[in-house]
């Protein structure tokens, strides 16, 4: 186990959202320090679909890290809550799965979370080892220790109260079961997207009922598909399988916007995502070949680095001159200054548009290419001393910037 406590911090705090209490979490980690014994971790998981995707893998590779300091984790299938469907950021009751169905997937889960976690340090357990043998005495006894009113609390249940859509006791069941899995792991520590909060504060709450010590809670951000806006996920067809094939995995990755590409350096990558950006901002790094970088590493860690470096030099081949006329003259811009806007570029300096909001609106729309990458930030900047191709429709530029 890491001894460094600070050390322990850093990689622990590594794109969190929130941690609650993070007071607690260093006393946990120093007891677990002083005596040799490791944390225990937990994140739950409903086998609602067969496949994971990056999204997925947000919490996993938190996962890692606690493993990777020495930690127990615990990757917890929720087979017997994923029956009754999890109400978090349902605007009416989900379908319930059957049981075949929860089966099936589970299995497909054990077998993709190996590309990220370490197998051998890795305890698998399926909640029905313990809800499926409570009875209803134990039920009601469960449910006597949270309030219909603290239930009310949550974000979902208020706004369909408003809505007047339904709400079912079954629902109810969720976050309590999802507590009692705490109370039966006897968990130090639950992991759960930002969406999760409620639940897992519901489990700090159940475990103090049963007096135990409460777990702390660490909430992750949800990770934007490929969009950009809406969080990643299967059913609105914005996602990244990690069983997807190198090509499919390392072209999605390359589509995504320059803004979104920093987001999935610190959430999916052990880079300095501050280093990065910086040195993207001052011009020392092409966004495009930042890009390039990310999608060879997250290709590299699912596919191997030979396949990872494979694709990103048919990629190169196909798209680094798409669409561009061959005999494309390049044209010296002077910009009289050391970095300008790329609506500057658009309407003044190339001409290719007829006004700035015009060039606000092409960007608006993904109109605009830069490098062969679609440009969704209307403040980029273009840094002299460098060579930019440009595409707008049918309208081509191949400049070199100069001051």
């Amino acid at each position: 186990m890491e001894k460094n406590i600070e050390k322990q911090l850093d990689l622990i705090k590594r794109g969190t959202v929130e941690i609650i209490q993070l007071d607690e979490l260093k006393k946990k980690l120093e007891h677990a320090i002083k005596t040799n014994k490791p944390l225990v971790i937990k994140a739950g998981f409903d086998p609602t679909a067969p496949d994971i995707h990056l999204g997925h893998t947000v919490l996993l590779r938190k996962l890692r890290h606690f493993q990777d300091l020495g930690h127990k984790v615990v990757f917890l299938i929720g087979d017997h809550t994923a029956m009754i469907g999890d109400p978090s950021g349902q605007s009416k009751t989900r379908p319930r799965l059957t049981k075949d169905e929860v089966i099936a997937n589970a299995k497909t889960y054990e077998r993709q979370v190996s590309k990220v976690l370490d197998m051998d340090k890795l305890q698998i357990r399926f909640n029905s080892e313990w809800l499926g043998k409570i009875d209803a005495v134990k039920i009601a006894e469960l449910t006597s220790r949270y309030s219909v009113q603290r239930m009310l609390e949550r974000d979902d249940f208020a706004n369909r109260i408003k809505q007047q859509k339904n709400i079912t006791i079954l629902e109810f069941l969720y976050p309590l079961f999802q507590g009692y899995d705490s109370v039966a792991l006897e968990s130090d520590i639950e992991l759960g997207g930002s969406d999760q909060k409620f639940n897992l504060l519901v489990g700090r709450d159940v475990q103090g009922a049963y007096q135990m010590p409460p777990q702390v809670v660490i909430t992750m951000p949800l990770l934007e598909g490929l969009d950009g806006v809406q969080k990643m996920s299967k059913s609105l067809g914005n996602y990244i399988g990690i069983n997807e094939s190198q090509k499919d995995m390392f072209g999605k990755l390359m589509s995504i916007s320059d803004e979104l590409m920093y987001k999935y350096y610190e959430l999916l990558t052990d880079e300095n995502t501050l280093k990065i950006r910086s040195d993207v901002t001052i011009g020392k790094l092409h966004p495009k070949d930042a890009k390039v970088n990310l999608a060879k590493i997250i290709t590299a860690h699912y596919h191997g680095a030979e396949s990872a470096a494979l694709q990103a030099a048919e990629f190169d081949r196909a798209f680094k001159d798409k669409g561009f006329p061959g005999d494309l003259t390049l044209v010296e811009v002077v910009s009289g200054k050391d970095e300008v806007s790329i609506i500057d570029i658009l309407a003044d300096l190339c001409k290719l548009l007829f006004s700035r909001s015009e060039a606000k609106r092409k960007i608006q729309e993904g109109a605009v290419e830069v490098d062969g990458s679609k440009v969704s930030d209307a403040n980029m900047m273009f840094y002299s001393g460098r060579e930019y191709k440009i595409r707008v429709g049918k309208k081509f530029s191949r400049i070199f910037l100069k001051k």
